[in-house]
């Protein structure tokens, strides 16, 4: 196999990578993306079929380049996978597809790292970590194997009609799940939903969508969630043209919702309490950004037209003021559950000094505690849209101006070396 010298080795070909690849390029810094599928794969091959993106087309995107779409609509996510493709080609990304990382390794005396790939191996000064943080799917150990229950992973669905006949319970109230589910009901299947702690954005409101109200509110920018909301998932969709997530609207279609899942025995699950606290939690969330984008409206007199009406909420659900602690699945006939539980991260091939005590990344701004290693992609990285397509395309340039930082003292040690030769 071939061993070939590079300045940087971007590991992962999706949104991250190319945006690294895009600052790295611009300033000059050789470099290759290795990816062991296509480029954005995981946008083709791990959603399902009906998915669309999250934010708008004019906002979801990166600076230097437009989706081929009305900017006001929701790319389904084979558009967003040609995009990114799109996007190689337009910066000449030096891209590997099909090759696959297997170690790195710090170099022992000496500066840089050792790449292994399935494709030979690199000698790069710097390594990016771009993989992102939906690398491996995590299903809770609730519900044994041999309990005659069909279970995957959100990460593995693809369509109703992929599941065996009967009702389905829907884990997880995030944007996934409650996409999942709604698109279970209407293709005709009982669905329960469980459903935890969530935030529950505007999709939109006064006319302008709920991106937008982040930004001008300034808080894409902020730079850590608040205490105890880490794990908080996001409940909103770009899915029928985008339209606000509501839990009443769900249960009056037909959607049973329950609390959080618990423990599962004698083929029945129970539930936790606290489904009416997470749906208020989730209207509290709700209301505080309505607020802040009507007091923005006076303060900038701005001709937005009131929406009263998004204020006001309709009836608790029967699910919600009698919650249901536990469903026998047979009796229910609930034959699949789709785990919308989120996913973990795997760096078992980067075997640096790159991580804390729980095997978390260890970083800050993306600069990891093991010197010339770099990640990117991930939540919160460095503000709250750090994992959005815009988001990673600014801290993918605050990266490579550290590489090239870096890079300018290496020159000096060098240029220094090379006039302490020629004075000897």
């Amino acid at each position: 196999m071939s061993s070939q010298e590079i300045e940087v080795v971007v590991v992962g070909g999706g949104q991250a990578g190319l945006a690294m690849s895009g600052h790295l390029s611009a300033q000059g810094v050789s470099h290759v993306v290795i990816e062991r599928d296509r480029i954005a794969e995981r946008w083709r091959s791990a959603r399902w079929d009906s998915l669309v993106a999250n934010g708008p087309a004019w906002h979801d995107r990166f600076p230097e380049l437009e989706f081929d779409l009305d900017p006001d609509s929701f790319a389904p996510k084979e558009q967003v996978a040609d995009y990114f493709v799109r996007y190689a080609a337009h910066i000449g990304a030096p891209v590997r597809t099909g090759v696959e990382v297997t170690s790195v390794r710090r170099h022992d005396g000496r500066p840089g790292f050792l790449v292994e790939t399935t494709d030979g191996t690199w000698d790069a000064r710097f390594v990016v970590a771009a993989t992102g943080p939906f690398q491996r799917p995590v299903i809770p150990a609730v519900v044994p194997e041999d309990a005659g229950i069909h279970q995957l992973h959100s990460m593995s669905y693809r369509n109703p009609g992929q599941l065996p006949d009967g009702a389905v319970l829907v884990v997880g109230a995030g944007s996934s799940g409650v996409q999942i589910a709604d698109e279970l009901r209407r293709s005709g299947r009982e669905v329960v939903l469980a459903v935890g702690p969530h935030d529950r954005p505007p999709r939109s409101y006064r006319q302008r969508d709920f991106c937008w109200w982040l930004g001008v509110l300034g808080k894409w920018e902020i730079t850590t969630p608040r205490a105890g909301a880490e794990h908080v998932t996001i409940a909103v969709s770009g899915a029928d043209g985008g339209r606000t997530v509501d839990f009443r609207e769900l249960a009056a279609s037909g959607i049973t919702l329950v609390g959080r899942a618990g423990a599962f025995a004698g083929g029945a699950m129970r539930f936790e309490p606290g489904l009416a606290e997470s749906i208020a939690h989730g209207d509290a969330n709700y209301l505080a950004m309505l607020n802040e984008a009507d007091e923005y409206v006076a303060r900038n007199g701005l001709d937005l037209p009131e929406e009263p009406e998004a204020h006001v909420f309709g009836p608790d659900p029967d699910c919600v003021t009698d919650p249901i602690l536990e469903i026998d699945f047979a009796e229910a006939g609930i034959t699949s559950i789709v785990w919308a539980t989120g996913y973990a991260a795997d760096y078992g091939w980067l075997q640096v000094d790159a991580f804390d005590e729980d095997g978390r990344p260890d970083h800050r701004r993306g600069i990891s505690s093991e010197p010339g290693v770099y990640f990117l992609g991930l939540p919160w990285l460095s503000r709250r849209g750090s994992s959005f397509i815009w988001g990673v395309w600014h801290d993918a340039k605050f990266i490579a101006d550290q590489i090239g930082i870096q890079r300018d003292y290496l020159a000096h040690d060098a240029a220094r070396e090379i006039l302490a030769t020629k004075v000897a």
